[in-house]
């Protein structure tokens, strides 16, 4: 067993990141708000191709503020994907809205063709739907074409959970491009990362400042505090912003490392049979669609392989390396037991045959030999020429 414990996605930051941390403090910018975060949010609008963005201190409170400012509340249903983490469904639940949850497609993400099926039963319901938030799930963005086209059709407004897929484009567009609002989360597992915090981008002036607002207790511009609404500690410090800095001046060189990683998963796993790279094809560097290799995740075909993912998951963790199950759907939760879900079984399925596998850009060469070993160890496989990055 391995006395170096391998993580799915640990942090990746270097000299880099702490000059720039060293450099905030010196400001004397300690407290949250300063240069620094106004900087963050220009250059995160820029990149994602949008003209406003707020720094927050979590992906879910990007997505709790942005339902707020949308006036989504009490006696209001939300449609939003089954697969995906409790974060996107607990946001919802915050505002007092009720979640309503839809299968997923075969890359994962929400089927189009269900929504609009759900969407139209709630509507026939007489059930008020306030929003739709499509989660992009594992670096890979959701169909927003055919989801947005959907929603237009009744008015709905779409805010896209992007916590996973920064750098990630589909169709030219990049993720956080989407929906009238999108959530980014910068948790330490992410694609980047600011320790803990997050950000909403929008091109919609009056929802950017509202969500500002809201993120800082609601404070009236007077001299005393005056507050005539309900509002929260949500602001991302000036030391995490210039984190956040550094880390998105290094993001496609990181995403280029987990491509690496990727195209080594491909090479070992197409080897093995009764298996197959969850997601589908992840596009061209420098394409119009491309993914960010946020995860590789597998899925087993139990019958095929002779084994299972969460036989490989058992015995990659008594080596002491980091993998888990793909998220299992909201819907299969006991906390959302009773929420309305318009379901397929692709989601419960994928839940069960799959398995994500360290993916950091962190990983050193020798870490990604390490889990190849354990991998063929446990399948019996001698098809990867260790070391080469090649299979035999």
């Amino acid at each position: 067993m391995s006395t170096e414990r391998i993580y799915l996605s640990s942090p990746d930051v270097g000299a880099e990141e702490e000059a720039a941390v060293i450099r905030a403090m010196r400001s004397g910018w300690i407290a949250p708000l300063g240069p620094e975060v106004e900087a963050f949010e220009r250059e995160m609008a820029e990149y994602t191709g949008r003209a406003h963005a707020v720094a927050l201190s979590s992906g879910t409170a990007a997505l709790h503020l942005a339902l707020l400012a949308l006036g989504v509340g009490p006696g209001t249903v939300v449609l939003t994907s089954t697969m995906t983490f409790a974060a996107t469904a607990n946001a919802i639940v915050y505002t007092g809205a009720s979640p309503v949850f839809v299968d997923c497609d075969t890359t994962g993400n929400m089927d189009p063709e269900l929504l609009r099926q759900a969407l139209e039963d709630q509507l026939a319901q007489g059930h008020k739907v306030s929003a739709i938030i499509p989660v992009d799930l594992l670096g890979k963005v959701a169909d927003y074409d055919s989801i947005e086209s959907i929603a237009a059709l009744h008015g709905i407004p779409v805010i896209s959970d992007a916590a996973e897929s920064l750098g990630a484009v589909r169709g030219g567009r990049p993720a956080g491009g989407a929906g009238l609002a999108a959530a980014i989360s910068f948790n330490g597992n992410k694609i980047m990362t600011t320790s803990g915090g997050g950000m909403l981008v929008t091109d919609d002036a009056e929802l950017a400042q509202h969500v500002r607002y809201l993120s800082t207790q609601a404070r009236q511009p007077v001299v005393h505090y005056e507050h005539t609404d309900i509002g929260y500690n949500y602001r991302l410090s000036n030391i995490l912003a210039a984190l956040g800095r550094a880390q998105l001046a290094r993001l496609d060189e990181m995403i280029e490392r987990r491509r690496t990683w990727r195209r080594r998963y491909r090479e070992l796993f197409e080897q093995i049979p009764g298996t197959e790279i969850f997601g589908g094809e992840d596009g061209a560097t420098g394409g119009s669609t491309r993914d960010n290799f946020w995860l590789t995740s597998i899925l087993v075909d139990p019958q095929r392989a002779g084994w299972s993912a969460r036989g490989l998951q058992e015995h990659l963790a008594a080596l002491n390396i980091e993998a888990r199950p793909l998220w299992k759907p909201m819907h299969l939760q006991p906390v959302f037991r009773d929420a309305v879900s318009y379901v397929t079984g692709q989601s419960e399925g994928y839940f069960n045959a799959g398995i994500s596998l360290p993916s950091g850009s962190s990983l050193s060469d020798e870490q990604f030999d390490s889990i190849v070993r354990a991998v063929t160890e446990y399948v019996g496989s001698s098809a990867y020429v260790e070391g080469s990055g090649h299979a035999r």
